[in-house]
């Protein structure tokens, strides 16, 4: 076995490849028995880190607002309109106000939130109107950031299946609106992050050297799959996962290297899948060459956010792959609150408070070094 694929085996005794006991992440070995070990009392909501502690709330409360969370939807005026014309979204999103976002972070300790349009994007819509409703999203985050300053930063939306616009608006939303990257959806009509139809704008995001933050949706051939299902509760996590793949294995990561990727919920199941990524470029003849320093080395320099994971089974697994270093905090606002991931962090007793302190604010600050004033 080559030292490249050493450093990256991931068994596990029993395995049918006949695997060892031992798998090697970024320089740890975790035996199966210490990561079970680890995730001992987290089979219910709450032991997995979802009760607020008075002692935590307080925490959270009582400092400074320091937090940057990189994962806070807003909705502007005339994306509720369009909303309520196409009939889709949910009251969440319709009810949301700049003035109920202040609200939460306030309560949360939380200094800074990025903002980002929520699924569906512009994907119920195409065209002139797709074009028009994203410029003016864009100028509604921008001139929220001007109207708050130090509290807001912003990811503009982008028509991605209409290049020359996608082109257009890039130039647009970080010349003239100075937003601070581009927030994409992990999937346009079945075409994921990878697909060669998006080629130009990743070679404009790569000279940029954008930070590019995606957010999960339920793709078209998926909708409905399990009716008693909604789209959240398994495609989201499951899209996230195929727009890594999508990325990683069409050769994206290795020929766009200056693209600075952010993944919602800690990855979606790509850490629970971590076993497969690993090995498939080395079963796959035609995978091997896009990852020529092995998957992890692909894996382990995107950023993942803590939205709608922060608890113990999720961040376990996570952390026991990715660089505390990766890890950014994100709330998923209106959906969640900043409080809950605030206690959920730690109550998870993953990571020290010193590495808390990194996810909840330094790590972002390495992407994002205007709000660190």
């Amino acid at each position: 076995m080559k030292k490249d694929e050493r450093k990256q085996r991931w068994s596990l005794k029993g395995c049918v490849c006949g695997c060892e006991d031992t798998v090697s992440l970024t320089g740890a070995a975790l035996s199966r028995r210490q990561f079970v070990a680890g995730l001992a009392g987290s089979a219910t909501v709450a032991a997995a880190g979802v009760n607020r502690p008075i002692a935590a709330i307080a925490q959270g409360a009582g400092t400074k607002p320091h937090r940057i969370d990189v994962h806070h939807h807003l909705s502007p005026p005339s994306y509720i309109a369009a909303s309520v014309a196409a009939a889709f979204g949910d009251g969440l999103m319709r009810k949301w106000t700049p003035e109920s976002s202040l609200a939460d972070m306030d309560k949360a300790g939380i200094a800074v939130a990025m903002l980002s349009v929520t699924q569906p994007g512009v994907n119920f819509t195409s065209g002139e109107a797709a074009r028009k409703l994203v410029r003016e999203c864009n100028e509604y985050a921008a001139k929220l950031i001007a109207d708050h300053p130090g509290r807001f930063g912003g990811f503009a939306m982008l028509p991605l299946t209409d290049t020359d616009a996608s082109l257009n608006e890039i130039s647009y939303a970080l010349d003239t609106l100075k937003l601070d990257g581009i927030g994409l959806l992990t999937n346009y009509h079945d075409k994921w992050l990878g697909d060669p139809a998006f080629l130009p704008v990743m070679e404009e995001l790569n000279r940029r050297k954008v930070i590019v933050y995606t957010h999960p949706n339920a793709a078209d051939c998926c909708v409905n799959l399990v009716r008693t299902q909604p789209p959240v509760l398994i495609e989201y996590g499951t899209d996230t996962t195929r727009t890594i793949a999508d990325i990683i294995f069409s050769g994206n990561a290795q020929k766009f290297r200056d693209i600075r990727w952010i993944f919602s919920h800690a990855g979606g199941t790509m850490p629970f899948l971590i076993e497969r990524f690993v090995r498939h470029p080395l079963i796959d003849p035609k995978a091997k060459p896009t990852v020529p320093d092995g998957t992890l080395a692909e894996l382990t320099r995107f950023w993942y956010d803590t939205a709608q994971t922060s608890n113990k089974a999720a961040m376990s697994a996570l952390a026991s792959i990715i660089p505390t270093s990766q890890i950014l905090f994100g709330t998923d606002f209106p959906y969640r609150t900043g409080i809950d991931h605030v206690d959920g962090l730690r109550n998870a007793g993953v990571f020290t408070e010193a590495q808390i302190t990194d996810i909840e604010r330094g790590n972002a600050l390495k992407l994002l070094p205007r709000f660190g004033a």
